[in-house]
């Protein structure tokens, strides 16, 4: 049954990668690697043919050093890294434990961040992380792309989580050293509800950036200056048999921005349905910056997505989506591969 963690930006302790990723085994040591691509179309209002890409490779390589502990090493390159022109999407060193939890260091996003639930949406534009449709059709102003807490991972950052527990997932990140701000430091906490056949998932996040310098948490937005950057989230997954509803919200606060203002709110929600080999869903996405500066430049954006996704097998699904952005319409279909 697909779990509503197959619908948000969700944290898992343990190994990463699916059912058929390339798994090797010898004594205390295990190594695994995954990896995903998409190709296929995307043309806004319909009258021009774009290609559209998307990619995502990762290993990790595990060793036991007692019963119940691990330490690991994590490496992860995927599109949203090309295209902010990083050497990775995650490098970091672990040690988890079965008793306390997981610590990270090295390169990667936050526990806020990786907490956060998002909204439902079966198809592949990334609704939930750095959205491609946004990509493809530049805002003609600042947006906020997505509805969890980020403080992006090119800081060298330090993770601390607890294991998932009936009664929730709590964690710690600070980051600094980097070029785009002095310090970050955020929080998140995660409670489930895995009761029959009605499940659900709340997260909380929160975040403090301490003086952000040519900050940009995606390409195709302008960099941000300010004294400090505060950001607060909450979402909410409710699953019931095949139906999934979620919704999220993120609030983002600079203080005495300088240029193009990128603070604001982002929320979302969306309903996703399964049946046998398909699924479909709907999803809505608002952004709307420079709200709580009087005098710099507002912009806002809604964003309707229709997906629908046929799973030919464990290895290979077909989705198409069909939207409108407040000035765009647009369609994209493609097809993906999971090894």
């Amino acid at each position: 049954m697909k779990k509503i963690t197959m619908a948000v930006a969700a944290f898992v302790i343990g190994t990463v990668g699916n059912a058929n990723a390339l798994q090797f085994n010898s004594g205390r040591s295990a190594f695994k690697f995954n990896a995903s691509g998409a190709a296929g179309i995307f043309e806004p209002k319909f009258k021009k043919t774009l290609f559209l890409g998307d990619f995502e490779l990762r290993g990790q390589y595990n060793y036991a050093i007692a019963r119940g502990q691990t330490l690991g090493l994590v490496y992860e390159w995927d599109e949203t890294a090309l295209d902010d022109h990083d050497f990775a999407h995650d490098a970091f060193a672990l040690w988890e434990s079965r008793d306390f939890g997981r610590l990270e260091v090295g390169y990667t996003s936050s526990v806020a961040n990786k907490l956060g639930v998002g909204i439902p949406d079966v198809g592949g534009l990334r609704v939930n992380h750095k959205p491609l449709f946004y990509k493809k059709i530049l805002p003609h102003g600042n947006i906020i792309p997505d509805t969890t807490v980020t403080t992006g991972h090119d800081a060298p950052r330090v993770n601390l989580v607890t294991m998932p527990t009936n009664v929730g997932q709590y964690g710690l990140s600070v980051a600094a050293f980097g070029d785009e701000y002095d310090y970050a430091v955020d929080g998140g906490v995660k409670f489930r509800f895995p009761n029959g056949k009605l499940k659900s998932a709340v997260s909380l996040g929160a975040s403090f950036m301490d003086k952000p310098h040519n900050y940009s948490s995606v390409s195709y937005a302008p960099d941000i200056n300010a004294d400090w950057r505060a950001q607060g989230s909450v979402g909410y997954n409710l699953q019931y048999n095949s139906w999934i509803w979620g919704t999220s919200v993120l609030a983002i606060y600079d203080k005495n921005p300088i240029g193009t203002a990128g603070d604001g709110i982002s929320a979302g929600t969306g309903l996703s349905y399964d049946i046998l080999n398909y699924s479909v869903s709907v999803s809505y996405m608002y952004s709307h910056t420079g709200i709580w500066h009087n005098d710099m430049e507002k912009y806002h954006d809604h964003t309707v997505i229709d997906s629908a996704r046929y799973k030919y097998s464990e290895n290979l699904e077909l989705w198409t989506s069909i939207g409108l952005t407040t000035e765009t319409p647009f369609l994209s279909t493609a097809f993906k591969v999971n090894f």
